[in-house]
C-alpha cells in the first residue's frame, strides 16, 4: 500500500501543491551513529489517535539506523499546548520529537491571546504523519427522515430548541465546522464542548444530544451498528472510511472543505542535517504496512512529506484559519 498523497493537497483545506513528492534523497555522506534513545512527545493521553500514531512509529524506530531505543512521552493538558511548549529548550540533536495535531499550531495562535509558544519558531517541521476528515453525525434524537445536511438544518430551523451539536472541544476544527454549517443554513447551532470525541459520541447514541462533529473514524463503529448516521463529511473527496456519505461540498457547501493532519516536529533551531535524518527515519516508519493498517482502523490516512512541504502546509493552514476564526469571532475566553 502506498502513501496516500491526494490528501496532502487538501489537508486543512489549504491548496497546498506538494510537488515532487517522490522519495527524497536519503543518502548521507557520513552516516551518524544511531542515537541511544529518541523520545516522541504527544499532548494527549494513552489510547487516543495521537498516542496510537506515536506508539506505532516508535515501534518501527527501535533498532534502526536512527536510534537504538524509542519511547512515547504523554504530556496531556491545555488541549495539547503543554507538549508543544515543552519543545522550547529541548535538545536539538534529534532525541526529542513532537507529534501534534495541526490545530495546536494553525488555530490556537488565532484564539489564545497569550499562547506560551510560537508555532513557527519554537518547533521545526520534520514530516507529516497522517491526515483525516471530519464527519457530522446525528443519532436517535433526530428523526430518521433527516438524511443530509440541508434537511438537518431545515429541521433545526423548525425546532430551534433542539438545534444542538457536540464536538471534542471548543476552538478546534470540529467546533468551527458546526458554526459554519449553521451560518450557511441561516440557523444558529448551539455548541456543546466535550472533553474528547468518545463522550460526545456516547451522548449522541444515547439520544442526549442531536448531532456531533468529530473525526470520521470516531463514528464508524456506531454507524455500522445502526446507532448513528452520517449526514456529511468534510474532505475534498468522499472518505474511503465512509464512501457512501457525500461531502459538504457535494451538498452545496462549497467552502466547507476541511481536513486535518498530525505532524512530527523537532525543537526550534534544530540543524538541517538532524532534521533530514529524523525525516528519513520517520518516513520509513510511516511507510510500514503495520503502521498504515493500524491507523486505518482509526480512520486515519498514513502520510509523509519533506520538512519543507510540512512547513508550507502549516503556513497555508495557519493563513487560512485566521480569517475564519475572525469571522466566527471565537476566542479562548469566549
Amino acid at each position: 500500500m502506498t502513501i496516500t498523497r491526494r490528501r496532502l493537497v487538501g489537508a486543512s483545506g489549504a491548496a497546498v501543491v506538494l510537488a515532487g513528492l517522490g522519495s527524497p534523497d536519503r543518502s548521507e555522506a557520513q552516516p551518524a551513529p544511531p542515537l541511544d534513545s529518541v523520545k516522541i512527545v504527544t499532548g494527549f493521553p494513552p489510547g487516543g489517535t495521537s498516542d496510537t500514531l506515536c506508539r506505532r512509529v516508535a515501534e518501527n524506530l527501535r533498532g534502526s539506523a536512527f536510534t537504538k531505543s524509542a519511547l512515547v512521552e504523554n504530556k496531556p493538558g491545555a488541549g495539547g499546548q503543554i507538549a508543544v511548549q515543552s519543545m522550547k529548550g529541548a535538545p536539538t540533536d534529534g532525541s526529542v520529537i513532537l507529534q501534534t495535531p495541526a490545530s495546536m499550531l494553525m488555530i490556537y495562535p488565532h484564539i489564545y491571546k497569550n499562547l506560551a509558544y510560537n508555532a513557527f519558531t519554537d518547533v521545526t517541521a520534520v514530516t507529516l504523519g497522517c491526515t483525516f476528515d471530519f464527519g457530522f453525525c446525528v443519532g436517535p434524537a433526530v428523526p430518521d427522515s433527516i438524511k443530509d445536511i440541508p434537511s438537518f438544518l431545515a429541521w433545526c430551523k423548525a425546532n430551534p430548541e433542539k438545534a444542538n451539536y457536540g464536538s471534542p472541544g471548543a476552538g478546534a476544527v470540529p467546533h468551527f465546522i458546526g458554526v459554519l454549517l449553521g451560518k450557511a443554513g441561516g440557523v444558529e447551532l448551539k455548541h456543546v464542548a466535550y472533553r474528547g470525541s468518545a463522550p460526545a459520541v456516547q451522548d449522541l447514541v444515547a439520544g442526549q444530544i442531536q448531532a456531533v462533529s468529530a473525526p470520521v473514524g470516531e463514528f464508524i463503529q456506531q454507524v455500522n451498528a445502526g446507532k448513528a448516521r452520517f449526514l456529511g463529511v468534510s474532505g475534498a473527496q468522499r472518505s474511503r472510511f465512509a464512501p457512501n456519505v457525500p461531502t459538504f461540498a457535494e451538498q452545496g457547501y462549497k467552502d466547507l472543505v476541511f481536513s486535518e493532519w498530525f505532524g512530527f516536529f523537532a525543537p526550534g533551531g534544530t540543524p538541517a542535517p538532524v532534521v533530514q535524518r529524523a525525516n528519513t527515519a520517520l518516513r520509513t516508519a510511516l511507510e510500514q504496512k503495520d503502521v498504515i493498517d493500524g491507523l486505518a482502523v482509526m480512520g486515519l490516512e498514513a502520510a509523509s512529506s519533506t520538512p519543507d512541504q510540512l512547513a508550507t502546509l502549516l503556513k497555508q493552514s495557519y493563513d487560512r484559519w485566521g480569517p475564519i476564526v475572525k469571522e466566527i469571532g471565537f476566542t479562548a475566553d469566549s
